[in-house]
């Protein structure tokens, strides 16, 4: 793996270092398939032990693993989506977006300026984010629908969607209502998140499962399903807020959705883990199991993404000790 994964993240960093990234066409959907939904299972032993051996099946070290650390940042949506949020901490947050990383490492390792995959806020900081980005090429998401729990009633949460695009939001980050998958009631689902993407108009949509409350590994696989019918350009773990977030068992079952649904429609669905994903390690784990799973097309900006506030500080850190042998302080690579 190692020297095709320096050829590969290497290159691909260095195509992705200006946006706009690679484009698919744009998943059409397809008419609800009930019998598609009802015959999802998900062995959750057998997930399990595959999961477990992920972190050990795959290791890349030094130069390859600065090439791969390089690739992951331009695939952060790099976040802040706290109750405390002030105009300027956006601010901040977009200067470190458009410099991810410092200019001294960059150089060290010879390479060219990069960028995160995007910035992601709530729906009333968009326009302070899409004015911070000017010129950039990094896109906004936002976070609408009633984030995090999406329980507002349905026309304020469509309303909501098509005011974040109104302010210069590219990206949507929807969430479901978990209700309707804990009964399993995915023609409502399917029928909301339809609207939810014909209110985005051209602007991406990213549909939040937010699997920690969905109960079951098979819940998760078919309301992968259903969002991918319905429309979603991305399939999303979690808003971050709940008690568990992103795990290797999840992400293995919703990737192998991505891949069915692929395999039957053509279309190519993105994938973002979000929440406690903060170690350089486990993105150089989710980026193998990417890799493995559904092959080096999705290792790009327009069909993965990590949600993180902190992981990118870890990598900063882990470049720092690949140029210098030591490992630096929080502070140097803090945002803004």
């Amino acid at each position: 793996m190692e020297n095709q994964a320096t050829a590969t993240a290497s290159s691909d960093t260095k195509s992705a270092s200006q946006l706009p990234q690679l484009h698919e066409p744009r998943n059409a959907g397809m008419e609800l398939d009930m019998d598609w939904v009802a015959a999802a299972q998900a062995n959750t032993s057998a997930i399990e032990r595959r999961a477990k051996t992920l972190p050990g099946r795959r290791s890349v070290k030094k130069e390859y693993q600065a090439a791969w650390l390089l690739k992951a940042i331009t695939m952060i949506d790099l976040t802040t989506l706290s109750g405390d949020d002030t105009w300027g901490r956006v601010r901040r947050l977009c200067a470190k977006a458009a410099h991810p990383v410092r200019q001294d490492i960059l150089d060290a390792l010879d390479m060219p300026p990069i960028t995160t995959g995007a910035v992601c806020v709530y729906h009333d900081m968009v326009e302070t984010a899409v004015k911070a980005l000017d010129g950039t090429g990094i896109p906004v998401a936002a976070v609408s629908t009633g984030f995090p729990a999406g329980l507002s009633p349905l026309p304020l949460r469509l309303q909501e969607i098509r005011e974040s695009v109104h302010a210069g939001a590219k990206e949507i980050d929807i969430v479901i209502s978990r209700r309707h998958a804990l009964t399993g009631n995915w023609q409502a689902i399917y029928d909301e998140m339809r609207a939810m993407r014909e209110s985005c108009g051209d602007a991406h949509v990213k549909a939040i499962l937010a699997t920690g409350e969905l109960g079951t590994l098979r819940n998760v696989a078919k309301a992968s399903l259903v969002c991918m019918m319905a429309g979603a350009d991305f399939i999303k773990t979690s808003t971050g807020k709940e008690p568990v977030n992103a795990t290797l068992p999840v992400s293995l079952v919703m990737i192998r959705a991505i891949r069915a649904y692929h395999a039957r429609t053509g279309f190519r669905v993105g994938y973002k883990p979000a929440g406690g994903i903060s170690k350089a390690k486990d993105a150089l784990t989710y980026l193998a199991l990417i890799k493995d799973e559904l092959g080096d097309r999705w290792l790009q900006p327009d069909l993965f993404r990590f949600g993180a506030s902190s992981l990118l500080g870890d990598i900063e850190r882990q470049l720092e000790h690949q140029v210098t042998g030591r490992y630096s302080a929080d502070y140097r690579h803090a945002i803004g």
